[in-house]
């Protein structure tokens, strides 16, 4: 059976494993369809194979039937694997399957690879990534770095190039590696007018970051808890070390000790978590200013709050407002 029909064309080909999360499958051939030259002539064919052609288990309460085996893999200029349920277990992938090496063997060495999402698992078990910057969702992540810790793994970025070697974070950074890898192919007005038809932005501000929410973890010996509950109590104060350690009628040298073994990190810098947790709370929950919220949560002035909010989060506050607050009709709520 002839894989692509359409010489000419960049060829790109979607490896469907059993449990599919179908909107990955979905979003690479929606986007790579699209794009379309000047004169209006399609640039890509995407093509979805499987380990053995017929009925693909999806996480849903639908199948695909997929005609095209594992020898698609080796006619491709683009391989792009989606997550699928079996990356999620205690040791994915370790070792990894022989039939699903042996597809991944077929992809010809000039061949650009791409994960979305766990599918940077894979990647990793067959070798592809060694020595290349990756991501995979965020909270895949410690497992990740667990078994590979040779491998550098950013899980604050949506999505990583390292030219051959590509890596998106979570479902939605599949659109935002699908329009990065159209615009390096094509540049920016293809990509662009492929955003503007499927009704997404072209390039999204920040990372994964401003989508973590971090749990505070609770001490096992809460000696330092009345510090933290009033430095919460506190944030728009500005709370010092020497106020905190104050209230547990400590030294700060000993507080400092005992803050860092019960937290894991220093108490300057849970303050500041702290106050990033407070403004992100009040930018999705609240209609008051940037500048009360800055106010509010510790950091003094907008400027400030800016400043710490595009550092750690590589937004705006206005940014990260219009991204949590979006209301149905597409227009973000005011920022007073």
């Amino acid at each position: 059976m002839v894989a692509f029909v359409h010489p000419g064309r960049h060829r790109v080909a979607v490896l469907a494993r059993h449990g599919l999360l179908p909107i990955e499958a979905g979003i690479v051939h929606r986007l790579f369809g699209q794009a379309r030259d000047a004169g209006g002539r399609l640039l890509y064919e995407v093509v979805t194979c499987a380990l053995e052609p017929g009925e693909v288990r999806t996480d849903t309460d639908f199948t695909l039937n997929v005609t095209r085996g594992p020898e698609v893999l080796g006619e491709a200029e683009t391989v792009i694997l989606p997550a699928a349920d079996e990356d999620y277990g205690e040791r994915p992938h370790d070792p990894i399957d022989p039939a699903l090496a042996e597809a991944l063997a077929l992809v010809r060495p000039e061949a650009r690879v791409a994960s979305i999402c766990t599918g940077a698992f894979v990647l990793a078990a067959a070798g592809m990534l060694d020595g290349c910057r990756v991501t995979t969702h965020w909270k895949s992540a410690a497992c990740f770095r667990a078994m590979y810790p040779h491998i550098d793994l950013d899980p604050d970025v949506l999505y990583t190039d390292n030219g051959r070697v590509l890596t998106a974070a979570g479902v939605a950074s599949g659109i935002d590696l699908s329009l990065h890898m159209i615009r390096t192919d094509h540049g920016s007005a293809v990509a662009n007018e492929v955003a503007r038809s499927t009704v997404v932005p072209p390039h999204r501000d920040g990372g994964q970051a401003q989508y973590i929410r971090r749990p505070v973890p609770g001490p096992e010996r809460p000696a330092t808890a009345r510090a933290r509950a009033w430095a919460l109590a506190n944030l728009h104060l500005q709370p010092g070390l020497k106020e905190m350690a104050e209230q547990e009628s400590m030294s700060v040298r000993t507080f400092t000790r005992r803050f860092c073994e019960e937290m894991g990190l220093s108490p300057g810098k849970w303050v500041s978590q702290q106050r990033l947790d407070r403004a992100r709370q009040l930018l999705e929950e609240s209609d008051l200013s940037v500048d009360l919220v800055a106010d509010r949560s510790g950091f003094g002035t907008a400027a400030s709050l800016r400043l710490h909010m595009h550092a750690e989060l590589g937004v705006t506050p206005s940014a990260y407002r219009r991204t949590f607050r979006g209301t149905a009709s597409g227009s973000p709520p005011p920022d007073a």
